[in-house]
């Protein structure tokens, strides 16, 4: 009887509360959704699709897939730099004073055969370079927006002398190494 004196006097009233897994196994759930979801957003982001995959027979007789471009070896990347740097009075604004622009100028490419043509025709590219700053304001120089379209302007003109002139290859980029206005 003295068992169950203590017993009753140990008994507070608590219940002991089932385990609640209906809880747990919605957390599990969604943990491994929210992993499934990242797992397959990444594998979308990271893996190129096969876009069409219908055959084509090239003029050599290998089976090429459509989405298959053709590989250009390109060699490494050459810089032909424009010396000395360009000096010219931009084109003068109203009342204002005409400002000066120093400039240095760089052309990438990938092709040697390129940069021999670019330094062989040097005066006439530094000439028509000069002709296309002098048509520029220093306000329309002063922001970064003025400077891409110039960037753009050159790149532009560098290729139309190459294309007219027949040389080979492509100009891919002008780069400004300095720019100075005063």
């Amino acid at each position: 009887m003295n068992d169950e004196l203590l017993d009753d006097e140990l008994d507070l009233g608590a219940e002991k509360a089932p385990v609640p897994w209906k809880k747990i196994v919605i957390i599990v759930f969604a943990a491994l959704l929210l992993i499934g979801v990242g797992v397959g957003g990444a594998y979308f982001l990271l893996v190129t699709p096969d876009e069409d995959k219908t055959e084509e027979i090239a003029k050599d007789g290998e089976v090429k897939e459509e989405g298959e471009a053709e590989e250009v070896e390109q060699g490494p990347a050459v810089y032909q730099d424009f010396k000395p740097v360009f000096v010219v009075n931009l084109s003068p604004e109203g009342k204002r004073k005409a400002k000066m622009l120093q400039i240095g100028v760089q052309a990438l490419t990938h092709d040697q055969e390129l940069v021999d043509f670019l330094k062989h025709n040097d005066p006439m590219i530094r000439h028509n370079f000069l002709k296309l700053f002098g048509t520029r304001t220093a306000s329309s120089l002063a922001n970064r927006e003025g400077k891409e379209k110039l960037q753009k302007d050159l790149l532009e003109e560098l290729q139309r002398i190459v294309d007219e002139e027949e040389g080979l290859g492509a100009v891919d980029a002008i780069f400004f190494t300095s720019f100075v206005m005063q």
